[in-house]
């Protein structure tokens, strides 16, 4: 066991999967959130399992990971997901000639494609426009955003992990100039303290950059906002995605007996200052049609927006469109003379356990540990274990 006590700032997927890691490798680790357990962007994304196929043709390298996770997630996680399977389909002549670059991209990154005749596609998916052109099937699936989450918690719970909900961090402690733990206000008991640590992982997605000026430290994310609009009807069993270059409204995603399209994209300075605009709901409508046309005949169910991590500076919406969903972990030792603190940045809910796996090798490294990561071959216990 190792004498070394880490803090994990982020309760989402990602804080999960990192706190379960380092338990894993015998570290002693803390995690604290601000709110409740995935109040953040990983409570409010859409739930597809991405094999990366969406990603293929601009980003071959988070396509091939997407892939690889997927693998490795429907081993160690198979209660929080639905492998069911996605169709990317061809709605216009431009789509039509958008496809083999589409499935030579899927090829080269690994994410195994077949192509469905329409008629087929239309058995299989009868609400599908039936003026569709072409049909591709990949391995796609849905993830219950609250489950697999909680999945990681739960692992990290019950090998020792500390978790404190409603508890945000107010700032650091130092020692000299290196982080030496965080500062808290538990706002259940309305109570300062501080938790000293040997090091720090702010794995607060979107709000990353919000944590590291406490530190003083700048760092390159973008949050990117983005609308989705549910109805109350599974209208597919399969995730549709329109087959074009990546745009607005282009996935519906079946969760249970619902139906998701999005999402819209937005650039903005601060997470917690977004709100639907009415006319995203109008717009997603519109291209959900396009895909089902009878999504806006079904009765509402809610709309709601989640702000995107995205990993680099934008300077404008097309620019945050063009950033790499890959992720990056940041240590702001040797980049901003601020030891002791690392960040993850950017990623997707389909490679939390990368992001975590890559983190934690960082942590590792700066400890000389040589405990090697195998979260990739334990199965999670059930959700519900969190409670238990």
């Amino acid at each position: 066991m190792s004498s070394y006590h880490v803090v994990v700032i982020g309760g989402g997927g990602t804080g999960g999967a990192i706190i379960h890691d380092l338990r894993q490798r015998g570290i002693e680790a803390t995690l604290v959130e601000r709110g409740e357990l995935t109040s953040g962007t990983t409570g409010r994304h859409h739930g597809q399992l991405h094999c990366g196929a969406r990603y293929a043709v601009k980003d071959r390298e988070i396509a091939r990971e997407c892939m690889e996770e997927t693998y490795i997630l429907k081993r160690i996680a198979p209660e929080s997901l639905e492998a069911n399977y996605g169709l990317f389909v061809a709605l216009t002549e431009e789509d039509e000639e958008h496809t083999p670059i589409f499935i030579q991209s899927c090829v080269e990154s690994g994410i195994p494609t077949k192509e469905v005749p329409v008629k087929d596609a239309l058995e299989m998916e009868p609400n599908l426009n039936p003026d569709i052109k072409r049909a591709i099937m990949v391995p796609d699936g849905t993830i219950d955003a609250w489950r697999l989450p909680l999945q990681f918690f739960a692992a990290a719970k019950h090998n020792g992990a500390a978790i404190h909900t409603f508890t945000p961090v107010t700032g650091f402690t130092y020692s000299g100039s290196a982080v030496s733990g965080v500062q808290v206000f538990d706002l259940k008991t309305q109570q300062e303290r501080t938790i000293k640590a040997d090091l720090v992982i702010n794995a607060t997605g979107a709000w990353a950059g919000q944590v590291t000026k406490m530190a003083d430290v700048e760092i390159p994310i973008t949050p990117g906002p983005g609308t989705m609009v549910a109805v109350k009807k599974r209208l597919n069993n399969m995730v549709i995605s329109h087959l074009h270059p990546v745009g607005d409204g282009d996935i519906i995603v079946p969760q249970r007996g619902l139906s998701i399209i999005g999402t819209t994209q937005y650039k903005t300075d601060d997470p917690d200052d977004i709100a639907v605009p009415e006319e995203d709901i109008t717009e997603m409508y519109r291209c959900a049609d396009m895909l089902i046309p009878s999504f806006s005949r079904q009765k509402y169910h809610a709309a709601w927006i989640a702000a995107r991590p995205l990993a680099g500076a934008a300077s404008s919406v097309d620019d945050a469109r063009n950033l790499s969903r890959d992720f990056n972990v940041v240590d702001h030792g040797p980049l901003d003379g601020r030891e002791g603190l690392l960040s993850v940045i950017g990623g997707k809910a389909t490679v939390l356990r990368a992001m975590a796996e890559q983190t934690v090798d960082a942590v590792c490294n700066k400890f000389g540990i040589t405990e090697p990561c195998r979260t990739a071959e334990t199965p999670l216990p059930a959700h519900r274990a969190y409670f238990a």
